[in-house]
């Protein structure tokens, strides 16, 4: 008995940095997890079908995957309007994944012409016309650039013939259900209110005085590591919020705070909740903890 055809894979880019084409080619296993498909067209990688083919939109889509900006007139590609050629595929396809946030949300494009540029289906956090007759097929992998195992486990659970659970922005849950914040290895100087005195200090926390967005923004950096190895808090570096619907944000680099509370709470924790952590916390006397805190009050 000859086995089930595999699902056709096409990925088409819009307005793009191809960031998140790079990404996805540096995942460790691509080829294999790219073995569960039939690989129609690709920016960089080898398709079963023309070019030409594609852009007639005569080529058979189960899995679309779109990269870049969304604008509804007046990008072409060799005489075909890309918004059109989306819709082709669009409505042809089981299922769409919008890889990284520009695709997901407008993204930093989007800042060039906030009235004609978007997502596919989201516009910032704003349902796009297009969500009605997408939404029951879209799957989010917002990122600036997605990680490549966010999309690896995707088209996985996709060829398995397995359930993926969402969240409102159609973000997989088991991939962004938690913050950033989570798992960073810089939690108990949060805790503290100990800050970095500047970008790659291995201690200190980096939300206060360096912005970090990793109690706002939801992902799984901190626990899928990039290349297997390491992540921006884990360097010293704050976290943008890229996977959030308002990247990138005009003000990034310090927490706005009203006499040392921070003005916008934690995601998911309420003030009250706050301010009773950070005081039952500064009443254990950590000798380690309360020298840094002497040197950061000085």
């Amino acid at each position: 008995m000859s086995s089930s055809p595999k699902p056709k894979l096409l990925w088409l880019q819009s307005i793009t940095c191809n960031g998140n084409t790079h990404s996805f080619l540096n995942h460790p296993d691509l080829f294999s997890i790219l073995s569960h498909f039939e690989m129609i067209h690709h920016p960089v990688l080898e398709g079963s079908a023309t070019m030409q083919d594609v852009l007639a939109g005569a080529v058979d889509c189960d899995v679309l995957i779109l990269e870049g900006s969304f604008k509804e007139e007046g990008f072409l590609k060799a005489g075909v309007e890309v918004s059109s050629l989306i819709h082709t595929y669009a409505n042809k396809a089981k299922y769409i994944i919008t890889a990284g946030t520009c695709a997901t949300f407008g993204g930093i494009f989007k800042q060039n012409d906030p009235e004609n540029i978007s997502g596919l289906c989201f516009d910032i956090e704003e349902k796009t016309s297009r969500y009605v007759r997408y939404a029951p097929k879209l799957i989010s992998l917002p990122g600036c650039p997605m990680h490549p195992k966010w999309m690896s486990y995707v088209l996985l659970m996709l060829s398995h013939g397995k359930k993926i659970e969402i969240d409102n922005l159609h973000r997989p849950v088991e991939l962004y259900g938690y913050t950033v914040h989570t798992g960073c290895t810089r939690n108990e100087y949060f805790e503290w209110k100990i800050d970095t005195e500047n970008y790659g200090f291995k201690e200190g926390c980096l939300f206060y005085e360096q912005g970090c967005q990793g109690p706002y923004t939801r992902g799984s950096c901190n626990k899928i590591l990039w290349n297997d190895t390491s992540s921006k808090t884990r360097v010293g570096t704050p976290c943008f919020g890229c996977t959030e619907p308002a990247f990138p944000r005009i003000s990034l680099h310090k927490t706005k705070t009203n006499m040392g509370i921070p003005a916008k709470m934690p995601m998911g924790v309420p003030r009250r909740a706050y301010l009773t952590l950070t005081g039952v916390v500064k009443s254990f006397k950590i000798k380690r903890f309360s020298e840094r805190l002497m040197e950061y009050d000085k």
